[in-house]
């Protein structure tokens, strides 16, 4: 099974930025898509970012298009999200997954992804 650990999230001023890291166990790795999710107190998880096993494609919600990247470091079995201009409504706990089938291209929806981490808590002041 494998098991994913987030880290990087903390308190920081509106405009600013944050880096996070996920790192996975296993051994099939980079033939996975991964993806960041994020959930604000109260609503529903949605999607943020999402990665091919490559790293070649890349998808972004509206909500953080032009703000975050996405990317992974496959020898490191890490991937990361990088935000930049930070926004109170960015506040959440974002959790990083790991797709249910490998050399899959379909990264969007929580339903796509078999196995998530505990998160790590990101919290935005205006």
């Amino acid at each position: 099974q494998v098991q994913l650990a987030e880290s990087g999230g903390g308190l920081v001023q509106a405009g600013g930025s944050l880096r996070l890291s996920c790192v996975a166990s296993g051994s099939t790795f980079s033939i996975y898509a991964m993806g960041w999710f994020r959930q604000a107190p109260g609503k529903d998880r949605e999607f943020v970012a999402g990665i091919s096993g490559s790293g070649g494609s890349t998808y972004y919600s509206d909500s953080v298009k032009g703000r975050f990247t996405i990317s992974r470091d496959n020898a490191k079995k890490t991937v990361y999200l990088q935000m930049n201009s930070l926004k109170p409504e960015d506040t959440a706990d974002y959790y990083c997954a790991k797709h249910r089938l490998p050399y899959n291209s379909n990264y969007r929806q929580a339903s796509d992804f078999g196995s998530w981490g505990m998160g790590t808590q990101v919290t935005v002041s205006s």
